[in-house]
């Protein structure tokens, strides 16, 4: 079934298959250039008594549903199958679903058949109640030789990091093959959405991924707004857009220090945590916390700017514009830090469309793939902005897409202030005041039953995509949170094989992944 991006679907309306059917249905949708945004267990309470009649018998907990995305055609298409126990895995043909199928197996107890490396991918309680395997009862992937070497590292970091276990195997210094594990910081956020929306959700979403708090929250208010009907108010549009792009120039702000930083190059790496601090500041001059909680609601947002507040927040705009400027010039006119950089983790273009990756690590591949313009969330103008693209893959790509971003960033910002400004002179408010109902619309109390609706919000390191399932009752029966860093983890794998193993924080750096993001 196809519909539009924008739009929820009816669930009775998304066609229903055998295993084999929807099998074929998504390797063809994969060929003809639509990637997977979706693929998850579909509890048997969700399915129709008609539809659970053809499989009279069967007492599988869950069918599968998928979700596709076609990003020229700003479509998207869903399908799904009875519940069943097993199918035959894609994950040979089609890649990028290889930890879709994992997750669906751990969480369902579904068996994808002919899986090549069937691992846990959180190490949560199985459906079937059998005992939590801890991550330490899973096999790794060994390369024979009596020159081979292995080396681990983590979960415990010599930085104050969030957990995860790398183990190389090594021939010499040359890394042969990556693996991660992951799973350390699950929390069950899942699981504490089931049977909402809740009062406490928006704050738990806040909380996904705390430097993507603001992603997140829009990510789940969209959702809401998509199963209600509700349509977001000019200045909320606004607002919620300046609260995306603040994120994204704090964090690419920070991440291209960090990276100058492993580079030996401090100068930059120095500047570039206080400008970090300044645009988070300038976050929390908006709504009262520096990483934007608190800013979004379902329905628009629970703070507003009144003109003298938007004048004031676009000087304080172009003086941090001035700084990073400057501090990210100098490191990009280093010889050295240039040579650092430069073939260094590369990951090819087709690579990155195996893996379905996305954000600024599939952008530096020459990956077209920014949610901006292909699910836009309103109808503002892009202010002569572009879909930032390098070329190779490495290094040097993911650093100068993060710096062409900053500078589209601070356009839109800047171009959102001025705009919020002159709707609030045309509004004659008061300084200091507003009318809540020009920047939050009202949400009904109980959404639509048996409806799914997806999400799609352009976070700062990639596409976050949300999907809700609601009961008949209206409640959900399925969320399910794809922070980029569940497709992108891949791609670090695969963008080591090959390099030293000195290059290891270097190019872990230039992806900077979310561990909890991942985990939920």
């Amino acid at each position: 079934m196809r519909f539009s991006y924008a739009s929820p679907a009816r669930l009775a309306d998304i066609p229903c298959l055998d295993a084999a059917s929807l099998r074929a249905a998504i390797l063809t949708q994969v060929a003809h250039g639509w990637r997977v945004l979706a693929f998850f267990g579909l509890p048997r309470a969700l399915y129709a008594q008609g539809e659970l009649a053809l499989v009279a018998g069967n007492t599988a907990a869950a069918g599968l549903c998928c979700v596709m995305a076609h990003d020229q055609q700003q479509e998207l298409w869903a399908s799904r199958c009875l519940p069943l126990e097993r199918y035959a895995s894609m994950s040979q043909e089609c890649p990028q679903l290889q930890r879709f199928e994992r997750e669906v197996y751990e969480a369902w107890g579904i068996v994808p058949e002919g899986h090549p490396w069937l691992k846990p991918v959180r190490y949560t309680t199985p459906a079937s109640g059998a005992e939590r395997p801890g991550p330490a009862q899973c096999d790794h992937y060994r390369v024979e030789g009596g020159q081979v070497h292995e080396v681990a590292v983590g979960p415990v970091h010599a930085g104050i990091i969030e957990p995860g276990h790398f183990r190389f195997q090594c021939y010499g210094e040359n890394v042969l093959n990556l693996e991660i594990s992951l799973g350390f910081q699950h929390r069950g956020v899942e699981k504490m959405l089931a049977g909402g929306p809740h009062l406490r959700d928006a704050a738990l979403m806040e909380c996904v991924a705390g430097d993507t708090s603001v992603g997140h929250c829009t990510a789940y208010s969209v959702v809401l707004e998509r199963l209600a009907g509700v349509s977001v108010p000019l200045r909320a549009q606004l607002l919620r857009r300046m609260g995306l792009e603040f994120e994204r120039l704090a964090n690419h702000t920070g991440d291209l220090g960090a990276i100058a930083g492993d580079t030996g190059f401090l100068p930059t790496s120095s500047w570039n945590g206080r400008i970090r601090g300044d645009f988070l500041n300038m976050t929390a001059e908006i709504c009262g916390n520096r990483f934007g909680r608190g800013l979004v609601c379902p329905g628009g947002v629970n703070w507003d700017l009144d003109p003298a507040a938007c004048r004031g927040l676009l000087d304080r705009l172009r003086a941090g514009w001035r700084d990073v400027k400057g501090a990210v010039d100098v490191m990009f006119a280093s010889p050295s830090v240039l040579d650092r950089l430069t073939g260094t983790g590369c990951v090819s273009l087709r690579t990155a469309e195996d893996f379905g990756m996305v954000g600024v690590a599939a952008r530096a591949c020459g990956l077209p793939r920014d949610a901006r313009r292909h699910a836009p969330l309103s109808r503002l103008p892009l202010e002569d902005t572009d879909i930032r693209t390098a070329q190779g893959g490495d290094v040097l790509g993911r650093a100068t897409v993060r710096r062409l971003e900053v500078a589209d960033s601070v356009r839109l910002v800047e171009a959102d202030l001025q705009h919020l400004a002159r709707l609030g002179e045309e509004e004659k408010l008061r300084e200091g005041e507003s009318d809540a109902a020009l920047w939050r619309a009202p949400m009904p109390e109980a959404l639509p039953g048996g409806m799914l609706a997806v999400a799609q919000v352009e976070g700062w390191r990639g596409e976050l995509c949300h999907v809700a399932v609601t009961d008949a009752e209206g409640r959900f029966g399925v969320y399910k949170i794809y922070d980029p860093s569940w497709h992108n983890w891949s791609g670090l794998e695969m963008a080591l094989r090959g390099e030293q193993i000195s290059d290891f924080p270097l190019c872990n750096k230039s992806f900077n992944l979310s561990y909890c993001g991942h985990d939920l």
